[in-house]
């Protein structure tokens, strides 16, 4: 994407956005989002969040909620880039491939600049965590502190191709329980972003897990998420206390029957592909 100078000529919201520019806030640094209100940096609220909070909900379900991590006005800049084919590397067709119904398209580098601090901002709080989990489930893979640190370590490995998405939904499309590893090198937790509004540009289409736990029946979990709320999950498997010790449960994530209207989601994934 190219590089363009914030001036007194960029009059678009959006185009800020896109670019990456901080909006202007309202209201003493508050964006306003449909469930509550946005405030400070991108950064700044991904360091704001209870992580701690957030690893206990990983522990127990696999999954945890990260309210209001982007504002309404984000979402729609992010959304509005899907038709530019030009900032994509390759466009799925899921029904062609029996992964469901509906659409998603790989970003090429250089990512948007949004996206590629979603990226950096994130990992450092999931690293610590992931590296809990391979201890625990004796794995002896560990990750390093900073995100590029970890990239770099993909690329060596010949995973070249940036793996965050966006997911396009209409009526009646959906997406199959499913895990995304790429290559020899998978970071254990990804996030997924809802950048449309349930309700209103929607419904139906809930972001749904399944963990198969060994000699028991699986377990669903629906993630009840608003525009511009994100979900933090397993892609593989996650470490679970038994009685007999620590073993694995395997995860999968999909999204479930669109009702009415068009979903558009943010995925965003740690590792790149082959």
């Amino acid at each position: 994407m190219n590089t363009v100078a914030k001036n007194s000529h960029l009059q678009s919201p959006e185009l800020e956005l896109e670019l990456g520019f901080e909006p202007k806030l309202k209201h003493a640094g508050a964006l306003e989002s449909g469930f509550g209100t946005v405030t400070g940096s991108l950064t700044q609220r991904v360091d704001a969040i209870d992580w701690f909070d957030v690893e206990a909900e990983l522990n127990g379900y696999g999954c945890a909620m990260l309210r209001n991590l982007l504002s309404a006005p984000e979402c729609d800049a992010l959304t509005s880039l899907y038709p530019r084919d030009d900032l994509y590397r390759s466009r799925v067709v899921m029904a062609r491939h029996g992964f469901g119904r509906g659409e998603y398209k790989y970003f090429a580098y250089p990512l948007p600049h949004r996206v590629a601090e979603l990226r950096a901002a994130l990992y450092p709080h999931l690293a610590p965590v992931a590296n809990r989990w391979n201890e625990a489930m004796n794995i002896d893979v560990r990750y390093p502190a900073a995100h590029d640190e970890f990239i770099a370590r993909c690329h060596a490995a010949g995973q070249m191709r940036p793996t965050p998405l966006m997911l396009q939904y209409a009526t009646d499309d959906f997406n199959c329980l499913h895990q995304d590893l790429y290559g020899e090198h998978v970071f254990p937790l990804q996030v997924a972003i809802l950048l449309s509004e349930p309700g209103g540009d929607f419904t139906g289409g809930e972001f749904v897990m399944t963990e198969q736990r060994p000699r028991m029946q699986s377990r669903t979990e629906v993630v009840p998420l608003g525009k511009g709320d994100a979900v933090v999950f397993a892609v593989h498997h996650r470490p679970v206390q038994g009685t007999r010790g620590v073993y694995r449960v395997n995860l999968r994530h999909g999204v479930s029957r669109l009702r009415s209207g068009h979903r558009h989601t943010l995925g965003v994934i740690f590792h790149d592909a082959t």
